[in-house]
């Protein structure tokens, strides 16, 4: 890694993964500060491409999270988040998530963290496109933001959205599709209408936060 170059990280747990195609897995998380939709103000929400966000990304003080000044040491945390959590059995497992990661990730991390044995996942707006390596790769798009990550293992659209219908992806090369009900006032309409679609649009599959209903992060 170049000089200079340093990760922010909002926090870093062990817990399971709660949707899509890996929900149930053991996971560590690692949340990177910032995103290119949203400043994570609340004064900004109005203005802001994604508006219905419900993540803390901003700053660097949650749990294990800080500012890491390589690759080495950020991978350093993630391993030991692991071993906190699972010892030294399973197979290790990390999803990189925001915020939006693809900020943050580079080529340099990727490395470090495949040689600490772990399987790496990242879940993206899609707006950047992925660096090589990663092994698994969830773009969930946001309204009528642009995706230049327009391939990988899992599309997750949070659904409805204004700009995002899901016909507009319907067509890109995915192995999983799935349509999240938005949560908030009118979670029990959206997660309705999802279903609805889901049953007269066969690609598409349910997605349910199930780490929200089980009570865990």
């Amino acid at each position: 890694m170049s000089a200079g170059v340093s990760y922010a990280v909002k926090e870093i747990f062990y817990t399971l993964q709660g949707e899509g195609a890996q929900a149930g897995r053991a996971a560590v998380f690692c949340r990177f500060a910032g995103c290119n939709l949203w400043s994570g103000r609340e004064q900004d929400r109005a203005s802001a491409i994604c508006r219905f966000c419900d993540t803390d990304f901003v700053g660097t003080e949650g749990p294990d999270g800080g500012r890491f000044t390589d690759a080495e040491a950020l991978a350093e945390r993630v391993e030991a988040t692991w071993t906190r959590g699972a010892g030294a059995v399973g197979s290790r497992f990390v999803v990189m998530t925001g915020g939006e990661p693809l900020l943050q990730v580079d080529e340099a991390l990727i490395a470090a963290l495949h040689e600490r044995g772990f399987e790496l996942a990242v879940e993206t707006n899609g707006t950047i496109a992925a660096p090589r390596r990663l092994d698994w790769i969830c773009v969930s798009p946001k309204s009528s933001a642009e995706l230049a990550q327009r391939h990988g293992d899992e599309l997750k659209l949070v659904y409805p959205q204004q700009g995002a219908e899901p016909e507009r992806f319907a067509g890109m090369d995915f192995r999983h599709f799935f349509l999240q009900p938005m949560d908030g006032p009118q979670k029990t309409e959206n997660t309705a209408a999802a279903l609805a679609y889901c049953m007269s649009h066969p690609q598409w599959r349910l997605s349910i936060q199930m780490h929200k209903l089980v009570g865990i992060r």
